[in-house]
């Protein structure tokens, strides 16, 4: 029976130029913070070998700041850091308007791609990713927009966030270049991109998934007894199972089961803490046999395989 080995080299976006680390930085807790503060993070992600820095205009407000202030307070790092942008590949999103909620109208997404390039002070963003599916935009005016943008030389490359397997088809259908990524919710616990097709679209069109939230916002860091549901208890428990045989840490053996799926995902992750950035990197070191892997897929079922 063959292992699920983890490839630790660069993997490419999609169909793009862009290479990156196998596990990403997010960045929706980066702000609230001084400069110094905030650049010796990105320094420690860079340092533990993550060059994928994730963004968002809306990431702020989960700390209670502003819209747009991890943007601002990233492009505040990137100018007092000479040679910082270079070694980085900077992706960001667009398209959630407090309270609307969601917007990818050809003005706004133009409106909103502008405003983040001025907050990150830069020139182009490599990645950039419509965050939210806006179901009253038609999937041909979408494609437009992010086509003008690249055309334009604003965005390098562009991609999605929380979309079915038939919101991948039909914008792809009006694109004239391949979406790079899809960024789904996905971890040890929240598997359903595993069966609902949209790992399976990725596979099919050559995008690579950024999982978000690989560690389940910390809910797989509890102990089991702790756990709200017997799912979460059980995937808690199997982990560490993993855990003890790999002599590793739960943290990698949870981000191992999201890295070896043959989609190849990238785990984004969000710490702020730079041991715990390291700490990530060390799931690349775990091989995980198919009998581990469906341990944990079925305790996040609930119930064994047919």
């Amino acid at each position: 029976m063959s292992d699920l080995v983890i490839a630790k080299g660069p993997r490419r976006l999609g169909q793009s130029d862009l290479h990156v680390a196998p596990i990403a930085y997010g960045m929706w807790r980066y702000a609230g913070t001084d400069v110094p503060t905030a650049a010796a993070k990105a320094q420690a992600a860079l340092d533990a070998g993550m060059t994928l820095f994730d963004t968002a205009d809306v990431y702020g407000l989960d700390s209670d700041m502003h819209f747009g202030a991890a943007e601002e307070l990233l492009g505040e790092v990137l100018a007092a850091t000479p040679g910082l942008r270079h070694k980085i590949v900077l992706a960001s999103k667009g398209g959630i308007i407090p309270g609307t909620p969601y917007e990818s109208s050809a003005d706004y997404l133009r409106a909103a791609c502008e405003a983040s390039l001025t907050r990150l002070k830069t020139d182009v963003i490599d990645l950039y990713q419509v965050h939210r599916p806006d179901v009253l935009t038609h999937p041909a005016e979408l494609a437009d927009t992010l086509m003008a943008l690249r055309t334009e030389g604003k965005i390098r490359e562009f991609g999605l966030s929380n979309v079915t397997a038939s919101q991948i088809a039909a914008l792809q259908a009006h694109l004239d270049h391949p979406l790079a990524t899809q960024q789904p919710e996905l971890s040890a616990i929240a598997i359903e991109p595993v069966s609902n097709g949209v790992l399976d679209a990725c596979m099919a069109t050559a995008m690579t998934p950024l999982a978000w939230s690989p560690l389940a916002g910390g809910r797989l860091m509890l102990d089991a007894g702790e756990a709200s549901t017997t799912q979460l208890a059980d995937v808690i428990t199997a982990l560490n199972k993993i855990a003890r045989t790999h002599a590793t840490t739960r943290t990698a053996a949870a981000l191992a089961f999201v890295l070896a799926h043959p989609s190849a995902p990238i785990p984004i992750i969000g710490s702020q803490t730079p041991a715990r950035v390291a700490e990530a990197m060390s799931a690349l070191d775990i091989t995980l046999s198919r009998t581990e892997w469906y341990s944990v897929y079925e305790a996040a079922l609930g119930q064994p395989l047919p």
